[in-house]
């Protein structure tokens, strides 16, 4: 379990980029945080592992501080995953892969074999294995760059926007690949985007984030979609322009659902 305890967060700058945030993140589920540029869902998924520290409050693992704990040792032992994938370019795949896991000890010809492994896993051809970043589209990068953030097996995955820069297509890909993974893996997974959609497709538990970092609301997507908070929030996912108000419309014999400006949204099973 993840708890933040009031933190706040102010850049040397003088930019207040959180203030007073608290939030439990329950183990084995994923909590998406959503929100906007300048909502600070980057700096709070960032405090976990502490690539930027708090100006005040506490976060905690399993009731440790990790203020507490070395902060390379705790980023080598939680899996992160970014935009863009962040791969080393001048390693192969499998090299990108083993990478953690040999900093931590393991011998490079063990990690490699793992590395294969988590290619598995992600659903990557083991023929990519020896070619480098660049020879790879988009979407096999972001794959790669799973592999990597499950290379040294965390109980805890940080994805920071990582199906943000490929195509749609390949996203709803991605996003049906991390909920088959986390149905195998049973990872606390901490998901940032500002897309309102991918929140509730693959969160948990969505905490909706104003400026500030401040909370406007947090729930399933469940609770949200029936509830919304405040107008803020209704917003922001939607409910206002009746983006969510769907109904059922029959063209050529099949029952098709639309939204309230009659944009089809899927077809109904039989």
């Amino acid at each position: 379990m993840i708890e933040f305890r009031s933190v706040t967060k102010r850049f040397p700058d003088g930019t207040l980029a959180v203030e007073d945030f608290s939030l439990v993140i329950p183990s084995r589920k994923t909590t998406v945080l959503v929100g906007s540029s300048g909502s600070g869902k980057t700096t709070l998924l960032r405090m976990i592992n502490r690539m930027v520290d708090p100006t005040s409050g506490t976060i905690a693992i399993d009731d440790t501080d990790v203020s507490t704990v070395d902060p390379v040792k705790l980023r080598r032992s939680i899996g992160y995953v970014m935009q863009n994938s962040g791969l080393l370019p001048h390693r192969k795949v499998v090299d990108n892969v083993a990478t953690v896991p040999m900093l931590r000890g393991t011998r490079k010809r063990e990690a490699r074999a793992h590395a294969l492994t988590l290619l598995d896993t992600v659903g990557l051809d083991r023929s990519l294995a020896d070619k480098y970043p660049s020879q790879l589209s988009g979407g096999q990068q972001q794959r790669v760059g799973v592999a990597r953030g499950l290379a040294v097996d965390p109980n805890i995955l940080l994805m920071d926007e990582p199906f943000g820069a490929v195509d749609p297509l390949v996203r709803a890909e991605l996003q049906q690949e991390l909920l088959r993974l986390q149905g195998e893996l049973d990872k606390t997974v901490v998901f940032v985007t500002h897309d309102i959609d991918e929140a509730f497709l693959l969160g948990d538990q969505v905490a909706i984030l104003k400026t500030g970092g401040r909370v406007a609301q947090i729930g399933t997507p469940s609770e949200i979609l029936a509830q919304p908070a405040d107008d803020f929030v209704a917003s922001f996912i939607g409910a206002d322009r009746g983006r969510r108000a769907l109904h059922l419309t029959e063209i050529d014999g099949r029952r098709l659902v639309v939204d309230s400006e009659g944009r089809p949204a899927g077809v109904l099973a039989s």
